[in-house]
């Protein structure tokens, strides 16, 4: 496990590589927050990382939002989801769902993203399939600007879950 000091000392290649993961698809993130270094913990690193997502523009935190999978959508059944997605959908036994919630999960992603034009966003760890379920379903009554900025809050959740992983404090 890297300290958030140590990343502080690697060149801007090197510390994106060693965060690679930590935000879906979306490098550009670390790339610009290692021109804020030094970090002194884990939580000043994710303060930078966060505050790269807030500065960016609209454009780029649609880009980053659409960068992410649907909830035991296509891309988990064809196996194509990122280390990171794998691991935390199967820790919430969205790789188990019986045949109804399935169905339901398939029809709550057409339903919020042609609702929303982006996949539903939640840091699924600690939850169950029946609480993911019960959010996607409360969250499609959201407007579509609340949903947007819940969308980032929740990958900002997702990334300090992920650092925990990675970045001792």
């Amino acid at each position: 496990m890297a300290s958030a000091q140590g990343l502080s000392q690697l060149d801007q290649e090197e510390f994106a590589a060693a965060l690679e993961g930590v935000f879906e698809h979306s490098p550009w993130i670390a790339l610009r927050a290692w021109k804020l270094r030094p970090f002194d913990s884990r939580a000043a690193l994710l303060a930078a990382l966060c505050g790269v997502i807030q500065q960016a523009s609209r454009a780029e935190q649609q880009k980053l939002v659409c960068a992410h999978p649907e909830l035991a959508g296509k891309a988990a059944v064809r196996g194509e989801l990122t280390e990171e997605s794998t691991r935390e959908q199967a820790a919430a036994r969205l790789d188990a769902c019986t045949p109804e919630e399935f169905e339901r999960l398939q029809d709550l992603n057409a339903a919020y993203r042609e609702k929303f034009g982006f996949p539903f966003i939640i840091a699924v760890r600690g939850l169950s399939r029946t609480q993911i379920i019960e959010q996607f379903s409360a969250r499609l009554e959201n407007g579509q600007e609340t949903e947007f900025q819940e969308a980032l809050r929740q990958i900002e959740k997702i990334a300090a879950l992920r650092l925990q992983e990675r970045v001792e404090e």
